[in-house]
């Protein structure tokens, strides 16, 4: 195993963290006092409901056959230990059940010979990265650095609701330091730092303190305040990006990109309807129930159909992507690179991607 060493999107895979998914998935939530017996049992119930056999099952089999895809083009793929998945913990201030280990690029952040470990916003992710511990120490005893952000105590609400007009969102308090990984898409020297309901300017600030003055931190601000920045701008080689032209346009682009070719993209494909219909049938029904018990989720929400953009690269040229997002695809292939097109059906519930459920940790070039 190597030193990690990853500071941009596109250069050759030589080692990635792909995530897994349990064979009991439990619903990720949070209660305000201890869980009860009958909370446990409703938990258990409502999950093999919103997570059933046949989708972990078909979930579990795309992911080993990315994996295979990964090392038949060099790569070495590590796999993250589920031994803390599905425990009850709590601080002093909330109770939770965890989330799983799928989304590995969620709350890790590799910048050159760096593994940042990232505060995130919501409760049930408190202890996530424990499942990426045995591949992190390996890579500290062979001399890279390891660092985790204080962790924010969340002892009230930390996102507030927001209406304006039509539009309803959450919008992520500057009162402690919280980010996701995610939100932040490497550049080379240059780190674009997405503020929105998953990163706030503290996060940036104390970012930028830990990488130093090799890397700097620059902040893009209105043009998605939903999550992630992997939804809406995703960097394809050096000097060429693909932009989300439902999000970003002339006038609201980062400046840093001031100077690359940029591609407003505008096909993606619409959310399948067998999803939709499960999500209305299943998914919010439970949340219902759940709310009444006073247990919280965020089963009541799916990803947006821009997951569809959310495409891993290989190399400058290589490119993984969902098969059913077919224009994509095309206009990969005609910037000339070779598209891998692969089955990945569950993204929209389990809200994480190719490049989400992903983590490089060495690149080169």
């Amino acid at each position: 195993m190597n030193i990690v060493n990853s500071d941009n999107e596109w250069g050759k895979l030589k080692e990635i963290i792909v995530g897994r998914i349990p064979n009991n998935y439990l619903i990720p939530v949070t209660k305000k006092i201890p869980f009860t017996r009958d909370d446990l049992k409703l938990i258990q119930k409502c999950s093999q409901e919103v997570f059933p056999k046949k989708m972990l099952n078909q979930s579990q089999k795309e992911l080993e056959n990315l994996c295979k895809i990964l090392r038949s083009h060099g790569a070495k793929v590590l796999r993250p230990k589920e031994d803390h998945v599905g425990k009850i913990y709590s601080t002093p201030y909330y109770h939770s059940i965890g989330e799983v280990v799928y989304n590995a690029r969620d709350l890790v952040l590799i910048v050159g010979n760096k593994i940042i470990e990232c505060p995130s916003q919501e409760k049930y992710r408190l202890f996530e990265t424990f499942g990426y511990y045995e591949i992190f120490q390996n890579y500290f005893k062979n001399g890279s650095n390891w660092i985790s952000a204080p962790k924010p105590t969340i002892k009230k609400d930390n996102l507030i609701n927001i209406k304006k007009g039509k539009k309803k969102f959450q919008k992520l308090l500057n009162n402690e330091i919280t980010f996701e990984a995610a939100n932040i898409l490497k550049l080379g020297k240059d780190l674009l730092y997405l503020v929105s309901r998953s990163g706030n300017l503290l996060g940036a600030k104390w970012l930028q303190s830990v990488v130093g003055d090799k890397y700097k931190v620059h902040l893009t601000e209105g043009i998605y305040g939903g999550s992630h920045i992997d939804s809406t701008i995703m960097a394809l080689r050096p000097g060429l990006v693909l932009m989300n032209g439902s999000r970003v346009n002339k006038q609201n682009c980062p400046k840093l990109l001031k100077s690359w070719e940029k591609i407003y993209f505008n096909d993606i494909i619409e959310t399948p309807k067998r999803v939709i219909d499960f999500h209305n049938k299943v998914r919010k029904k439970n949340y219902l129930v759940f709310k009444k018990k006073g247990l919280i989720s965020d089963i009541n929400h799916i990803a947006s159909p821009w997951i569809g953009m959310n495409f891993l690269s290989i190399d400058k040229n290589t490119i993984i992507i969902d098969e059913i997002q077919t224009k994509l695809i095309k206009l990969l292939e005609k910037l000339k690179f070779n598209v891998i097109p692969i089955k990945f059906s569950n993204s929209y519930f389990l809200k994480g991607g190719l490049h989400c459920c992903t983590l490089d940790t060495v690149r080169k070039g």
